[in-house]
């Protein structure tokens, strides 16, 4: 089961997240460099104007002919600094993206079947795709905005008081209604960036959904309630998005309003008779313009909050789901070659607790024989089959391949003793000879994969394509018929030569035709395999081994088509009213 995230704060989460910069720190530390050069041409800017009016008052041309030069000397400064900040953190910033996506990517291909039944792929490629781009927005977006204008703010107030001190600190009275006004905002903002992440969450399901299943909706006139359903999911995510909009338009002016009072209240003290004493107009002229060049940093630091705390909020559902319990990686016990027999003891398995899927299921099947599986829908099946890959794990019993428990097997090397094929074949935007020879075989040399493509008999549909065996086939081969399609999977099914073999429905819907192919290229495939089928084609379980009869997660009947009939049980009464076949060949 996967396990509950645990819950985190804010700080929490971005402390994990400013962990990814740990290894670019040199590159922080140029970063870092650039900003504050660049932030010290504010405070030399307010300078720079007491120089030239200071100048002027004392008629000093010397000094006047040096204004031009200085002042492009200060932009060009300012123009460095501005580089090297923003190139060497927007670097950190995609390396920090790419960090992330790979890393949840990585626990993705980890995860148990579970997580998949309980999360909707819409949602899942809205973290790794919207989600991981929002953490720039903390992790580094953020904290250039913090860094760049913090040192210019740093640098304007350091500026003041050494201007004047005692009127300085009038400024700072405005300081713990800013934190207030702040405090407020962030909590409203991450509850906000949450709302947003689900309702893109949503967007990108209902898309995927209507996409992927195109041809339905257009069969079924659907086109307008999927419009519908993907305009209410927009208008949900237009909602949070304009709800951020206004909490970040008023919290900006409301604390640069306290900053104006601030301001407005320096200045009038400071043109009160007496008060600025000996201090020259150029001094004066130079406090105020650095008091007022205060007011730009300040708001972007006061918007900052709002991209941190969407940032925090990402991350912390990427945390989720890295945080999540991989599958088991098995034991330790070496494999070569399975030879095949598989036991299941007393197995009981439920996907929620107190609803079990499997009763005390037992059957042992020996090396190489065919034992089908028939029963009602729900009866437990597909959930016992995709017990022998581990992608569940039984709550009670023993599951032995070849007379040791099946958890004393490295997953991995498990799963390549085992081959599948079912009704849905998965298929990938790749040329046919890529989706047989697929993953960990892609190695394996065009006669092997055109030999399995014969014995499966796709080679002649295959050499009919416009690239033969180079040919794109689309996204779940959606170029391709329904039987040519199926018989690429028994292709890679061949190819992986595996021991055991998993039919779950691979006959089911096909046309004569098609079945004629696919059941004969199924025969050779079972051929020295333990096999273990799923099927409603009378054809496919009447030449079993054994035939097993499930009801609700347990057998109540088994045995080989023939004496099963005899016993004129549940079998027979399947037989009679699912498995009797009519006129074409199909069961009725």
């Amino acid at each position: 089961m996967s396990s509950a995230p645990v819950e985190t704060t804010s700080w929490e989460s971005y402390k994990r997240l400013l962990g990814y910069t740990r290894k670019h720190w040199k590159i922080f530390l140029f970063a870092v460099f650039g900003f504050i050069l660049n932030a010290q041409t504010e405070w030399a800017a307010a300078q720079l104007l007491k120089y030239i009016i200071t100048a002027i008052q004392d008629q000093d041309q010397a000094s006047k002919n040096m204004f031009p030069v200085l002042i492009i000397t200060l932009f060009l400064v300012r123009g460095i600094g501005s580089f090297i900040g923003t190139y060497y953190m927007s670097l950190i910033s995609r390396n920090i993206v790419y960090a992330l996506r790979i890393e949840l990517f990585d626990r993705l291909m980890t995860l148990p079947a579970r997580y998949y039944n309980e999360n909707s792929a819409g949602h899942i490629s809205a973290k790794l795709m919207y989600n991981v781009e929002q953490v720039t927005a903390a992790a580094t977006d953020a904290l250039k905005t913090i860094v760049r204008e913090g040192a210019v703010v740093i640098g304007l107030f350091g500026y003041l008081f050494y201007t004047n001190w005692k009127l300085s600190l009038s400024l700072l009275v405005v300081g713990p209604f800013a934190a207030m006004l702040v405090r407020v905002a962030s909590k409203r903002f991450r509850k906000l960036a949450v709302r947003m992440q689900n309702a893109m969450g949503n967007l990108n399901h209902i898309a995927q959904e209507a996409i992927n299943g195109f041809l339905v909706v257009k069969t079924y006139g659907g086109e307008d309630f999927e419009r519908n359903r993907f305009d209410k999911a927009s208008r949900e995510n237009l909602k949070q998005g304009m709800k951020i909009v206004v909490t970040s338009a008023i919290n900006t002016p409301v604390i640069q309003l306290l900053m104006a009072v601030a301001l407005a209240g320096v200045i009038w003290v400071a043109l009160q008779p007496g008060i600025t004493g000996q201090t020259s107009p150029g001094e004066f002229v130079a406090y105020i313009t650095a008091a007022g060049l205060m007011a730009k940093p300040i708001k972007s630091l006061t918007e900052v909050n709002e991209k941190l705390q969407r940032g925090i909020s990402a991350a912390q559902s990427i945390f989720d789901v890295i945080d999540e319990t991989p599958e088991p990686t098995g034991g330790t016990r070496a494999i070569t070659r399975l030879k095949g027999e598989v036991e299941f003891r007393n197995l009981r398995f439920a996907y929620e607790p107190g609803n079990p899927v499997l009763h005390d299921f037992s059957l042992k099947v020996a090396p190489g024989q065919t034992v089908a599986i028939v029963g009602r829908s729900g009866s437990g099946k597909t959930t016992l089959v995709n017990l022998l890959p581990r992608f569940h794990d039984a709550e009670a019993g023993e599951l032995l391949i070849d007379g040791f428990p099946i958890d004393d097997y490295p997953v991995g090397e498990l799963r390549k003793q085992i081959a599948t094929v079912s009704q849905k074949v998965i298929l990938f935007d790749d040329t046919v000879a890529n989706n047989i020879a697929y993953g960990a075989y892609r190695h394996l040399p065009r006669e092997t994969i055109v030999a399995a493509a014969k014995t499966a008999f796709a080679d002649d549909f295959i050499r009919e394509l416009p690239q033969g065996y180079d040919t794109r086939i689309g996204q779940d081969g959606m170029q391709l018929s329904g039987g040519q399609r199926q018989r690429l999977a028994i292709a890679r099914a061949l190819i992986k030569d595996a021991p055991i073999l998993i039919l779950d429905e691979a006959t089911s819907a096909l046309d004569n035709e098609s079945e004629f192919y696919i059941q004969a290229a199924l025969e050779r495939v079972m051929e020295g395999r333990t096999t273990l089928v799923i099927a409603h084609r009378l054809s496919t379980i009447e030449n079993a081994d054994v035939i097993v009869v499930m009801d609700q997660g347990r057998i109540i009947e088994q045995g080989n088509h023939a004496e099963l009939l005899a016993k004129a049980g549940a079998y027979a009464q399947l037989h009679s009213r699912h498995f009797s076949e009519d006129d074409d060949g199909r069961m009725a």
